[in-house]
Formats: structure tokens, C-alpha cells, sequence
């Protein structure tokens, strides 16, 4: 049985230096990106206590979100496939 061709979705993607530094070096696909990038977010209490849908980056983070004070998770994916490649 021949394998099917992996998705677009999980290719590996070069990540950015500034990514990097969040989720660690790259390539890595997209849906791994954004469980490490939960996962830091979570470890480091970046999450609004209030509006779990928001985030308050620290000084990684904000690199990544563009100096963005607060965002909300629907925005944060098309910020960080800004640093994918």
C-alpha cells in the first residue's frame, strides 16, 4: 500500500529566531508550533486570568506578537505564521 503524501498542514516550517526562542528550533509543522506555543504560554501565566481568549505576552512573546500589548488567540495564529517559512 503506497503512503499517502504528508499534508501541506503538518510540513515542517522553518521557524524564526524570534519563534524560536518560545517553541524552540525549527523545522517543525505548524500544529507542533502551536501546542509548544500553548504550552508556553500556560508554563509562564501569559493568559489573561479574566479572558482566558487573551493573552498578555512577556518579552518573548511580545517579539513574536509584534510589541502587541494583548491579543486574542485568533489573532495570535496569523501573527506567528509572520515567523514561519
Amino acid at each position: 500500500m503506497a503512503k499517502k503524501p504528508q499534508s501541506k498542514f503538518m510540513q515542517p516550517l522553518r521557524v524564526s529566531d524570534d519563534l524560536a526562542a518560545v517553541v524552540g528550533k525549527g523545522p517543525m509543522p505548524r500544529t507542533e508550533v502551536t501546542k509548544k506555543l500553548w504550552a508556553y504560554i500556560k508554563a509562564h501565566k501569559c493568559q489573561d486570568a479574566k479572558n482566558k481568549r487573551n493573552i498578555n505576552p512577556d518579552e518573548k512573546l511580545a517579539k513574536v506578537f509584534g510589541g502587541k500589548k494583548a491579543i486574542n488567540m485568533f489573532e495570535m495564529t496569523k501573527l506567528v505564521s509572520k515567523h514561519l517559512s
